[in-house]
């Protein structure tokens, strides 16, 4: 079993103040990964950054002063081109979402549930990470779930993945190798 975890594709971080045509062009091979996911009956997890309308208070906000992802806004909105019915959504308040594997754990036992499986973590075979950005979001999500998963392959996809810039998406996926994170 597989499970797909889909990183901040947010309007904001796509067609809003923080996106981009790299980010623009990733839609379509995500929108094809998702569904190919749900098509075999294997979770998604969607992340969202989450901000407040003190976001320019708070160390995020003065170290990246571009107001983004305030929650209940349009930029906080996973993009349209995702149909996110049938998956889950986890908000995220930084970087990394601590609660990310508790809900991984949780889409697995729902899984040998319905498949009537053995119990166990042995049934998850591959965590897959795409989405945005490369640098930020994905990186740190991704150690979190090799930390919490050490003999789980993880792979991020790096064709469906941006970073701020190009060179920082490249450093980004060079230091996931070293935390023996599958690249593919």
């Amino acid at each position: 079993m597989k499970i797909l975890i889909i990183i901040d594709m947010q309007n904001d971080f796509v067609t809003g103040p923080l996106g981009s045509e790299t980010a623009k062009s990733l839609v379509g091979g995500i929108k094809d990964i998702l569904n190919d996911f749900k098509d075999k009956g294997f979770p998604v997890i969607f992340t969202r950054d989450t901000h407040s309308r003190n976001y320019l208070k708070t160390m995020e906000g003065r170290n990246l002063p571009v107001e983004h992802c305030i929650k209940d806004t349009e930029g906080w909105d996973i993009i349209s081109d995702l149909n996110t019915e049938g998956c889950s959504i986890i908000n995220k308040k930084t970087f990394g979402a601590k609660k990310l594997p508790n809900l991984v754990v949780e889409k697995l036992k729902e899984w040998i549930n319905e498949n009537k499986a053995q119990d166990g973590l042995s049934n998850l075979d591959e965590i897959v990470i795409v989405g945005l950005c490369t640098d930020i979001c994905v990186i740190s999500n991704a150690i979190i779930l090799k930390s919490a998963f050490p003999e789980v392959l993880i792979t991020v996809r790096e064709g469906l993945c941006a970073g701020v810039t190009k060179e920082s998406h490249n450093n980004a996926l060079e230091a996931m190798k070293m935390c023996q994170i599958n690249i593919e």
